[in-house]
């Protein structure tokens, strides 16, 4: 079957077996859809140790259930699913927590520690509490955002962001993950939502999705602009959806004393926390929110 193997050009995919049962609680499942996530990007830049070269990449996906095993009583082969990118056993302490993402035999293995969901085919460890049945008629294109695209910006950004009623929230990146938490954090009759973002036709995007106001940081002061749209305060809650120092750093010159900084990005290199620096006429404490 055809493949994107890491590492290589993701525009020439390799020829790779088709998967196999490993466990009878395992699925075989034929990919009808599937799409890349920044973390790709990261994989490729060699910023993500754990995953090894030969690896099929992808953890996003809709599909048909092919075959399962001896221990799947939910699904059935013919099955139309959509695949989460978190893999969870459903039975040990952390999933019992609701902390899925550190299951202790799955979290965010497909594309990663074992091949995902760039191929023809994909198996999926955990079938039975890792995949999601597709009601008859379902948009496969929306659906298959529900792999991580939407549930990481609402869950990772705007839920642990601490988004409230009345909150000013700045998100940083008006990609798919960053307009996720724009449509998400409008659940919380915000008082603005402030999108920040290099790419003026992102930002375009973003403004007839919701937002209160664009901020394009490729041109002038963007810390100067948001102190202005906030009256020289800066934002209860800031979004990080891009996954660079820089981004990160931008993040804590806006946040207001006791505000949230929700780190959605996955980051190559060490980002440094400046605990001191001053916010307008304060200086701030914040919590750091991870995704």
């Amino acid at each position: 079957m055809k493949a994107l193997v890491y590492p290589g050009p993701a525009v020439n995919p390799s020829e790779r077996s088709t998967p196999k049962l490993l466990s009878a609680t395992d699925a075989i499942v034929k990919v009808t859809r599937t799409t890349i996530c920044g973390t790709d990007l990261h994989i490729l830049k060699g910023d993500v140790p754990t995953c090894e070269p030969g690896r099929i990449l992808g953890h996003e996906g809709v599909g048909v259930i092919e075959e399962v095993g001896a221990a799947v009583s939910t699904f059935k082969p013919g099955d139309h699913v959509f695949i989460s990118c978190i893999t969870s056993c459903g039975k040990c302490d952390y999933c019992r927590r609701g902390m899925y993402s550190h299951c202790t035999t799955g979290g965010w293995i497909l594309g990663n520690r074992i091949d995902g969901t760039q191929a023809k085919y994909v198996r999926i460890p955990h079938a039975e509490t890792s995949l999601y049945r597709i009601p008859t008629g379902a948009d496969e294109e929306a659906l298959v955002m529900l792999s991580d695209i939407l549930p990481t910006g609402f869950g990772c950004g705007v839920l642990n962001g601490k988004v409230q009623p009345g909150s000013t929230v700045a998100i940083v990146g008006s990609g798919p993950i960053g307009l996720a938490a724009l449509l998400t954090a409008q659940f919380y009759a915000r008082a603005q939502i402030i999108m920040i973002d290099r790419d003026a036709n992102r930002l375009e995007v973003a403004r007839t999705f919701g937002a209160t106001a664009c901020v394009n940081n490729a041109s002038g002061d963007p810390v100067a602009e948001i102190m202005k749209l906030t009256g020289g305060v800066g934002v209860d809650c800031v979004i990080e959806a891009v996954g660079v120092s820089a981004s990160f750093e931008l993040c804590e010159s806006i946040i207001v004393p006791g505000g949230t900084i929700a780190n959605v990005g996955v980051h190559g290199v060490k980002v440094d926390l400046h605990m001191g620096m001053p916010v307008g006429p304060q200086h701030f404490d914040h919590h750091a929110a991870g995704g």
